[in-house]
């Protein structure tokens, strides 16, 4: 008997929309909500049976049992603990890229569907996101200044600028640097996708072998410069950016690595992606 997803017709399977909620809101690791799928061989039939033949419940059962990747993704780009939490809205837009991933999958591309629908997921709440005002004008204002007063620094002095001299270079207390710094995680993490997929907006994995020779080179050099940067970050912004990105940990789990709040991790991890972002957009620009 194949399961039926919540909000699925004979006509199409899950009809919501990001703006729209109730597509579930168990938050658990990726490893515990990745329990008790199917097997290889049962996604093998399920998959064959879909693309041969359009088959609604056949694709109900994928969505079913790739369904935890997309509250794991939501929970990365999203801690709980912001003001501004749109838990449900953002596993909308990401059931919404999971459902355009099942439809756009190719079974002969040579990459996991895994690897794919992290991709389109990824997107489309980005997209969502991008939407949205996630920062008033006087937020981008001081999110402006932080991070100028950041590039400032640097280039007046080879190593890194502490908060302190940025607050004081600002004229505000080093706590609202940090409570700014908090409130742009979302701001600075839409900002970063863009510099990073700058100069080559097809590059999802089933256009790869569309690319030209100036793509492949621009990517070359922004991993370079990525790796680059991330080497001379000071310890600690660089640890943080190797769990999240490398080991694939939530920031709470960071927190409880490093031995400090949720909310001082996103402040490392949104000031470290500001800073970034600027030279990834020296490169492309």
């Amino acid at each position: 008997m194949i399961r039926r997803i919540p909000g699925a017709s004979e006509t199409g399977p899950y009809r919501g929309s990001c703006s729209g909620t109730g597509v579930g809101d168990g938050m658990v690791g990726l490893n515990e909500a990745s329990k008790g799928r199917l097997s290889a061989e049962e996604l093998g039939e399920l998959w064959n049976v879909y693309k041969s033949t359009g088959d609604i419940d056949a694709k109900n059962e994928i969505l079913l049992n790739y369904g935890y990747l997309v509250k794991w993704i939501v929970r990365r780009m999203m801690p709980k603990y912001n003001n501004y939490n749109e838990y449900d809205d953002l596993v909308s837009c990401g059931m919404l890229g999971l459902i355009d991933a099942v439809d756009k999958f190719e079974l002969k591309h040579e990459v996991k569907f895994e690897t794919y629908a992290v991709s389109r997921i990824r997107g489309e709440i980005l997209d969502y996101m991008r939407s949205q005002d996630w920062a008033s004008p006087s937020l981008r204002k001081k999110i402006n200044a932080i991070t100028n007063a950041y590039e400032t620094f640097e280039l007046q002095n080879p190593g890194h600028p502490v908060d302190q001299d940025v607050a004081d270079s600002l004229g505000m207390p080093v706590e609202q640097v940090h409570k700014i710094l908090t409130q742009t995680h979302m701001f600075n993490l839409v900002n970063f996708e863009d510099a990073l997929n700058s100069g080559n907006p097809e590059s999802e994995i089933g256009n790869r072998d569309e690319n030209t020779p100036e793509d492949e080179l621009l990517e070359k050099e922004k991993k370079e410069l990525l790796a680059q940067e991330i080497d001379a970050l000071p310890e600690k912004e660089r640890l943080v950016i190797t769990l999240y990105y490398y080991e694939g940990l939530l920031l709470k789990e960071i927190a409880d690595i490093l031995q400090v709040t949720e909310s001082r991790v996103s402040q490392i991890h949104s000031k470290v992606l500001a800073k970034m972002r600027t030279k990834l957009e020296k490169v492309v620009y």
